[in-house]
C-alpha cells in the first residue's frame, strides 16, 4: 500500500506541511529532517498526487527538450544531465528531434507550447542557424514560456544559455599541437554553418596567428556536406601537407583517423590528431583519439537548473538572463605526441 502525506507525518511525528516541504526539497526544512522524510517516503513507495499538485500550482511539471540530431552521442549525454536534474526537482521530460530542420523545429516549438509544458530546452537546428531564423523562439518567449538554449545558441534571442568555451578550447588544442612541434596544422569541420563551428575555427586561426604561423587555406576543410568533406580530406591526407590536424567535430575526427590509417600514415609520428568530442568511441579507437571533452552531462544539468529556476520564480521577481560557460578539458591519448 502506498504511503500518504498524512501517514508519513503521523509515523515520523511531524506536520503534513513539513513532509510536503521536505519532499519538495524546500530550504525552509533542515537537511537532517528532509533526508529522514525523503528516505522514509522512498522506502514506503510514496507517490505525489501530480494532478492535485498541478491544479494547485497551475504548472504541468513537464519540460520539453528539442535536440537537432539523435545520432550524435553528445546530445544523448546532455539529455542524461537534463533528466537527472528534472527528476530531482519533480519534473517530467518530453524529448523531440528537429532533424536539423527549421520547419520541424517551428512545428515542435508550437506543439510543445500549445501543450502542457512549463518551459523548453533547445539546441538550435542547423538550418535555423544557417538562415538566421529565430522568430519562433522569440514568439514562444513572448507568450510566457521560458527557453534555455544550449551548445548551438543565438545572441539574437534573449534567453538563458549554456555553452562550452568553444573558442578557448580550439585555441588551446591548436596551441598544444604547436608546442608539440607540429609545423603544419590543418583544420577540419563539417559544421561550418553552426555557431560552434565558427568559434572553433576562430580559435584555431588565432592560435596560429599568435605563434606567427601563416594560415594555409589549402589545409582548411570547412563544409557541411559530408560527401565532399570525405573526398577533400582524402586528398589532404594523401598530399602529406600536414603533420597535425585539429578536427572541430565528431565526423571530422573519426574520418581523419580512419583515412590516415587506411593510407598507411603513422599516427602520431607522421600525423597528430585532436578531435572535438569525447564519446566512448574516442577511447576505443586504435590508436585512441586525443580529444576536447565537452562535459555534456554538466551542460544538461546546468540547462535544467536554469530553466526550472525561471519556471519557479515569483511573478514579481526580476531574473536577468545569463550565459553559463562550461569549461572543456583536453584529454591526451595516443593520436598526439603528449607532454
Amino acid at each position: 500500500m502506498k504511503a500518504t502525506l498524512k501517514q508519513i507525518a503521523k509515523e515520523l511525528g511531524v506536520s503534513v506541511s513539513t513532509v510536503s516541504k521536505s519532499l519538495s526539497d524546500s530550504p525552509e526544512i533542515s537537511e537532517p529532517t528532509k533526508i529522514r522524510i525523503q528516505e522514509y517516503a522512498k522506502l514506503h513507495n510514496y507517490k505525489p498526487n501530480s494532478i492535485a499538485k498541478n491544479l494547485k500550482s497551475r504548472k504541468s511539471y513537464t519540460i520539453g527538450v528539442i535536440v537537432p540530431n539523435i545520432l550524435n552521442p553528445f546530445f544523448a549525454k546532455v539529455f542524461t544531465g537534463i533528466e537527472k536534474v528534472a527528476q530531482q526537482k519533480g519534473y517530467n521530460v518530453i524529448t523531440v528531434i528537429s532533424n536539423e530542420s527549421t520547419e520541424k523545429e517551428k512545428y515542435l516549438i508550437e506543439t510543445l507550447n500549445n501543450g502542457s509544458i512549463d518551459g523548453i530546452i533547445v539546441s538550435i537546428a542547423e538550418e535555423s542557424q544557417a538562415k538566421h531564423i529565430y522568430n519562433h523562439f522569440e514568439s514562444t518567449i513572448k507568450s510566457g514560456t521560458p527557453i534555455v538554449m544550449f551548445d548551438r545558441v543565438s545572441d539574437e534571442v534573449l534567453c538563458d544559455k549554456v555553452v562550452v568555451d568553444d573558442y578557448d578550447s580550439a585555441f588551446s588544442a591548436t596551441e598544444f599541437l604547436i608546442q608539440s612541434k607540429a609545423k603544419k596544422i590543418g583544420f577540419l569541420t563539417t559544421i561550418d554553418n553552426l555557431s560552434v563551428g565558427k568559434l572553433r575555427l576562430k580559435g584555431y586561426q588565432d592560435a596560429l596567428e599568435k605563434h606567427k604561423i601563416p594560415i594555409d587555406k589549402s589545409t582548411l576543410i570547412n563544409t557541411n556536406e559530408l560527401e565532399n568533406f570525405d573526398k577533400a580530406l582524402l586528398k589532404l591526407i594523401q598530399s602529406k601537407k600536414c603533420d597535425a590536424l585539429f578536427a572541430a567535430d565528431e565526423h571530422s575526427a573519426t574520418m581523419a583517423h580512419k583515412i590516415a590509417l587506411k593510407e598507411g600514415v603513422k599516427i602520431p609520428k607522421e600525423l597528430s590528431i585532436i578531435g572535438f568530442a569525447d564519446g566512448v568511441w574516442s577511447r576505443r579507437l586504435t590508436p585512441s583519439l586525443s580529444t576536447v571533452s565537452q562535459h555534456a552531462p554538466e551542460i544538461g544539468e546546468k540547462a535544467a537548473h536554469l530553466l526550472i529556476k525561471r519556471i519557479e520564480k515569483k511573478p514579481e521577481e526580476l531574473l536577468p538572463f545569463t550565459t553559463e560557460i562550461i569549461k572543456t578539458e583536453l584529454r591526451y591519448r595516443e593520436t598526439t605526441n603528449n607532454k
